[in-house]
């Protein structure tokens, strides 16, 4: 059964024998993987972890907070430069810069954090999205900053070892993921996480029944801008070099649409969601490449468009997909994989 019976019994990790060996199996597939594979796919799934960190924090301040944030890529611009800078500068070792410069991103959130006590819905994605373009223009204009030539990654030393490769460096950022993924869980489960919850279903009830709705939404977004700094320090490290129009606007909305796509308010959602919109985005940059369906896109688009605009054919799929599940399943895949789940522990009936 299902039903639990005390509060220990729904903050366990493990909660069966069945449920430890299926994580310890998945565990043991994540450090063997790139063991079997190409570099390529290795690239592929730091892409793809460094995004479900943004996600899963993000995922805690629209999900489980109920506020909207479409200047995420400001956070990540904050915590990419940040950790570069006090790297190259000021001589921090990476596993210090990195913490450092995700919580001068975590002091920014909770500055925007203040307008979202009195704003809402729309108005606070607006108040959010010039936070976004903001930052990046300023950053475009400071010399520090490397201006708009951007800057080029210092190694990363820990001890003896000089980690260059990406093979090497997946190793540091899945054991990075897990823990950051394992203390948002723990967090979601603890009265911050009922806080937050409550502040989403009716803030004025919770407000009446005592919570401080000043310091947690502050603190949310503060936790998912530190997330967003910290996503932000590794993926400067995936790219070797950074510049401010890697940041725009639609790297916002797109970790938005891992979180609508996934399933808010669901881990599993966010981990998804990412997994999901992180292969369809490396996949379709190079639709032409793609067997049969590139040349038939490459024939339509010399009969009917401009051959130029088949490199964003990946926008039109990413807002068909959220217009499908908006409109079929608005749980998202964490739906789908309820509805699957469900299926199987009833079937044949």
């Amino acid at each position: 059964m299902d039903m639990k019976r005390d509060y220990y019994e729904d903050v366990r990790l493990i909660s069966s024998s069945v449920a430890g060996f299926w994580f310890a199996g998945l565990l043991a597939f994540l450090y063997l993987f790139p063991l079997f594979v190409d570099n390529y796919y290795i690239y592929v799934a730091n892409y793809i972890a460094i995004n479900i960190i943004v996600a899963a924090g993000l995922n805690l301040l629209v999900g489980y907070t109920g506020q909207i944030s479409l200047g995420h890529a400001g956070f990540f611009a904050i915590g990419a430069y940040g950790t570069v800078i006090l790297m190259a500068k000021a001589g921090f070792p990476f596993l210090l810069a990195l913490p450092c410069a995700a919580l001068v991103a975590a002091g920014f959130g909770f500055l925007l954090g203040l307008p979202a006590l009195r704003l809402e819905g729309p108005y606070l994605a607006i108040a959010t999205l010039g936070f976004g373009l903001t930052i990046t223009q300023v950053i475009g204009r400071i010399e520090l900053f490397g201006g708009r030539e951007g800057l080029h990654t210092p190694d990363i030393v820990m001890g003896p070892w000089i980690i260059d490769t990406d093979k090497e460096f997946y190793f540091l950022l899945i054991t990075l993921t897990i823990l950051l993924l394992l203390f948002m869980r723990n967090l979601i489960k603890t009265r911050v996480g009922r806080a937050f919850i409550a502040i989403r279903d009716a803030d004025i009830a919770a407000q009446t029944m005592g919570v401080n709705i000043v310091y947690y939404k502050t603190l949310a977004f503060a936790v998912s801008a530190f997330y967003a700094g910290i996503g932000g320090g590794l993926y400067a490290f995936v790219l070797k070099f950074i510049e401010p129009e890697i940041f725009t606007l639609m790297m916002s909305i797109m970790f938005l649409a891992m979180v609508v796509v996934g399933g808010v308010g669901s881990m599993m959602g966010a981990i998804t969601g990412a997994t999901l919109l992180c292969w369809l985005d490396l996949k379709l940059r190079n639709i032409l490449d793609i067997p049969y369906i590139g040349d038939w896109l490459e024939t339509l688009s010399k009969s009917w468009f401009s051959i130029t605009g088949v490199s964003n054919i990946q926008f039109i799929v990413f807002g068909s997909i959220m217009i499908l599940i908006m409109l079929f399943e608005p749980l998202g895949l964490y739906g789908v994989w309820l509805r699957t789940k469900r299926y199987w522990r009833t079937w044949p009936f």
